[in-house]
Order: structure tokens, then sequence, then C-alpha cells
């Protein structure tokens, strides 16, 4: 109570407030002029009735009591022509009274005060300890994921939304949202923007250069990252003051296009740190499939080590009893001679014994958007044959690399030699239609590499079901380039939720033997590299190397693993 009068002075003293005052009260002096005209009519009807005892203050009752559909009461015309001036009375009454003044009273009174309530609940600021977080702009679904992964990782963030509404349907969803708009620099100081450890705007090109030149003039060294469709947003995104600019549909069209199938370069560099490579290479179409890793003695044969299997989108550790499957992508550590190896023993063998060249036939890409056509260009630069299925001619795409129609059509799939095609990249930017055609290309062609685009990665899983056998999601990929930024060397994730992590050896770990330590069998990580204390950089370290204190470990493991490392081997 001691609260609610302060509120009614601070609502009334606003301008759209005063404004929508001053409409009700325009809006009452016409009904008073109404009812006094009513009210003078009403003794002019009483006049030709031969009824003039009524005062003037029953023709205003008579009148009121009529427009708000009271009833008539004890005061009724009659003659025909009073009873039909009552009508019209009864009439406008029920347009102005029970229609147009609740309306006016809704519009101009009850909106504003709900909306002022909502707005003083609204976060409009962070507090002044607020330091080291993420400031993320525009909440989109590709940002919200981006929130979700940032607090999996323990790093704090705020999001800027500039809808009252939805930044209140955030805060009940459990986001850290505050409301502002893009352009004011005091929303920026009131995010406290000086302590933050970066800016991260995901809105279009004109808005995001908007943001980070705002963000900028009020932050020389602050981390702003900010997306861009073309190479010209780049340059204009860099010239108002950006840190770091990501293309990410070209990323998102590069990444499947590294990974269709090539009997030239079967493995796919997907890290490279010093001395140390990551790569993926498919099982599809090589000697490995029905056999166990026991048997395929890669590491014998070639140096590297398996470091973990994907399959349809569920990453594990691999085992020596482990059956490869057509369905596969092997994780492979090793140097650049020995990844090289790998190159050679699963290209020409997997030639010889089945007789297929995965080169032969070109690479089909399902929609000529911004992320098949970069798909197109990098397949083209690496000199590999494709074909584009688009329903508009695009620019750029070579007229024999084309085929103009609808990729759920039949027709336009078999002249575009779907049923030979070695891998087909889906790059539709609507997920439905995506698992769409993943469903309808696996059933004309089983064989076939399925490499798709998600833009949530809520229709990962979805994809893999319909057949896909590798699934790109944006949503990571935007996820994956922050974190990487914001933790440099301290961890890369390199896929859906795989990561590549560094630590040191502590006291818990001193003095154990690599095999025994526990680190694979408690944590399912794997140790993929180790730096000594000397320097020396050991690939794939031999499993009986005892470890040394402070010693360099380089871990691969989903998110819960690395989590159960640093609980368990941290301290």
């Amino acid at each position: 109570m001691r609260v609610l009068p302060k509120e009614i002075v601070q609502f009334l003293l606003r301008q759209n407030t005063r404004q929508g005052m001053g409409m009700i009260l325009r809006f009452y002096l016409l009904l008073f002029m109404l009812v006094l005209v009513y009210a003078c009519l009403f003794h002019f009807f009483m006049w030709l009735e031969d009824r003039p005892e009524y005062s003037w203050i029953t023709g205003f009752y008579w009148a009121v009591t009529v427009m708000t559909t009271l009833g008539f009461g004890d005061i009724t015309f009659h003659s025909d022509a009073g009873r039909l001036f009552s009508i019209v009375v009864l009439l406008s009454g029920i347009l102005l009274f029970l229609t147009m003044l609740p309306f006016m009273f809704t519009q101009y009174i009850y909106a504003p005060w709900l909306e002022s309530q909502k707005k003083e609940r609204t976060p409009r600021m962070l507090p002044q300890d607020t330091h080291g977080h993420v400031i993320i702009v525009n909440p989109s679904p590709i940002a919200l994921n981006l929130a979700d992964n940032l607090k999996t990782y323990g790093a704090s963030y705020v999001l800027l939304c500039h809808d009252s509404q939805m930044t209140m349907d955030l805060l009940d969803r459990g986001y850290n949202v505050v409301a502002g708009e893009h352009d004011s620099p005091k929303v920026y100081e009131n995010l406290r923007h000086e302590k933050a450890a970066m800016l991260v705007a995901l809105d279009s090109d004109t808005r995001n250069t908007n943001i980070i030149f705002t963000a900028r003039e009020r932050a020389a060294h602050l981390l702003l990252v900010a997306s861009a469709t073309n190479d010209e947003s780049s340059e204009i995104l860099k010239l108002a003051g950006c840190s770091q600019v990501f293309q990410f549909q070209r990323l998102l069209g590069e990444a499947p296009a590294r990974r269709v199938l090539n009997d030239k370069e079967r493995c796919s560099v997907i890290l490279r740190s010093d001395q140390l490579v990551i790569a993926e290479t498919p099982v599809m179409r090589t000697f490995l499939v029905g056999k166990t890793l026991r048997d395929c003695q890669l590491r014998a044969q070639t140096g590297v080590n398996v470091v973990g299997l994907w399959e349809r989108g569920q990453f594990r550790l691999p085992k020596a009893d482990s059956v490869f499957t057509s369905t596969m992508v092997m994780v492979i550590a090793g140097t650049n001679e020995q990844i090289a190896r790998v190159n050679t023993l699963l290209g020409p063998r997997e030639n010889r014994e089945s007789g297929k060249n995965s080169n032969e036939m070109p690479v089909l890409i399902l929609g000529g958007g911004g992320v098949g056509l970069a798909a197109a260009r990098f397949l083209q630069a690496s000199g590999r044959a494709f074909c584009v299925v688009d329903k508009q001619r695009k620019a750029g795409v070579p007229e024999g690399s084309m085929v103009t129609g609808d990729a759920a059509d039949l027709n336009v799939l078999e002249s575009a030699n779907i049923r030979k095609a070695p891998s087909v990249l889906i790059t539709t930017h609507d997920d439905d239609t995506n698992i769409y055609l993943t469903l309808y290309c696996r059933r004309l062609n089983k064989e076939v590499q399925i490499i798709s685009r998600a833009n949530l990665d809520r229709n990962i899983s979805l994809l893999h079901t319909a057949g896909a056998d590798l699934v790109l999601s944006l949503a990571s990929m935007v996820s994956n380039s922050v974190i990487n930024l914001l933790s440099p060397g301290k961890v890369l994730m390199i896929n859906e939720g795989l990561n590549i992590f560094r630590t040191t050896v502590t006291a818990s770990l001193e003095g154990k033997h690599l095999l025994g330590s526990g680190i694979r069998s408690e944590t399912h990580c794997s140790v993929v590299a180790l730096r000594t204390t000397q320097g020396e950089m050991l690939i794939n370290p031999d499993p009986q190397h005892v470890f040394v204190l402070n010693e360099e470990l380089y871990l691969i493991g989903d998110s819960a693993s690395e989590k159960a490392f640093h609980e368990r081997f941290s301290l």
C-alpha cells in the first residue's frame, strides 16, 4: 500500500499516460454533450405528449439510464415518436457506453498500466559486481542454444532483448535476460560491458554493425564477436570495431563438403595443434566394415590412435572388440605423417577390392542457399565434381553442375543421379525439409553417405534416425566458435558436444602409469597427446608412460567426461 501511491503518481506523470488521459477526457466530454442533447430532446418529446412536469435532473437521469441499458424504470414515452427517440438513445448508448468506453479505458489506461508494471519488473541492468560474463544480443533460438552451452561450461552470460514480453517469457524459462535497445550506449553500460569477457551479436548484418559500433564506442578493449553473411559485411563489421567475424553459412557449407567420401583423401582434419592432428574418417566403403578394432591393427600399421567412434550422432570410446559398421565415423589422433598413412591404407585398397571409386560420380547438394553454394565452392576448389539441386537457377554454378527443380520430386533426383551419388549434402535452412529429404534419399539409395544440416540441436537426433550419417548443427557451430574464443587453449569443441581439452598432471595422477591411471575407465576420456616437462610432444603416448607432475595432457571426451575428469583428477 505504501508503494501503490508512488507507482500511480509515476504512471500519471508519463507522457503516453497523459496523452491517453487526454483522449479519455475528450471522450467523456463528448458523452456529456450527447447526454445534454438527449435531455433537451427528452423535454421536447414530453412537451409533445403534454407531460411537462419533469425536471432537468429527471431528463439527465432518463438519458443516462437508457444509454447504459439499465432499463426505462418508471419514465416512458407513450407516443410512437417518443419511443422511436428512445430507440435512437438506446442504440447510441450501446455503441458509446458498452463498446467505445471499455475500449478507450483498456487502450489508454489499463493496457499502459499493465505495460508499466511489466517494465518495472523487467530487469534493466546487471548488478555492479558482475564481471567475466558474455553479452548475447538478439535472443534467437541459436542464441538461446549458446546460452545453454555457456551455462553447461560454467560461464556466465546475459541476453539482451528489446521486447519486454519476450524478456518476461525468457525469465520464466530460467534465462538471464536484460531488456533494452541494441543501439543505446546506456544499455551497454547497464550490462557492465566494461567488465564483460565478450559481446556476441547474432542479428542481421546491418543490425550487427550498429551493435558492434555502439559497443566499441564505450568499451575499447572488449572482445566483440559477430556473424556475417558475406565478405563485404565482414569487412564493414571489422571497420566498425568487431574483433572476430564468423561467416557461419560459409563454415557450415565447407564443413560437410570436407567430410564427403573421397578416395584420394579419406581423412578429414578437424583440428591441428602443434604436432597433434585430429581427423575424422568414414568407415563406409572400406575394408574395415565388419572387422574389430583389434583385427584391423590400425595403430600398428599407421601409428594413429582411434580415440572415438561416431555412429548416427552417438559418440563412444572404442574398445578392442568394437566392430566397425558402414555407418560409423572414426575419430583418430596422430601426426601429419600418420594421418597420411591412413589415407594410403584406406583409399587404394578400397578401390582394388570393391572396384568402387567414390570420386567418379558428383556429390549431390540439395539446396542452393548460402550453405549449399558454400559447399559447392569448396568442392569446386578441391577439384571435386558436384551437382546442385534447387528450385531456381543459381548464379556462379557451372551449367553442367546444376539441376533446376524440387528436390522432393523423384524425376529431379533421378536426373541428378541420386542412385549413383557417393554423398548427398542436405543444406536447406528448414529442419523439417531436411528430415523429409533425408528419409527420401535414404530410401532411394541405401548405400549413399548422407550429411545433413540442422539449424537447432533438438533436431539432430531426428535427422540421424531419419538416416543421416552425419549431422552438422548451425547452433552447435555458433556455440563451438564462441566457447573456443572464450577459453583459448583450454577447450576446443570439435563436434556436437565432443571436446578436446588441455590440463596438467596433478598430484592425483603423479607417478601413475597411463594404462592404470583410471582416466579412461573412470571418466571415459582418452589421452591423445602429452607434453613433457622438457617440452617434448608425445602423440598417442605409450600406455606404460609414467605421469610426472605438471606434464600437460590433451584429452578427448564429451562434456560429461570432461566434468568427470576434473572432479576426479584436478585436485
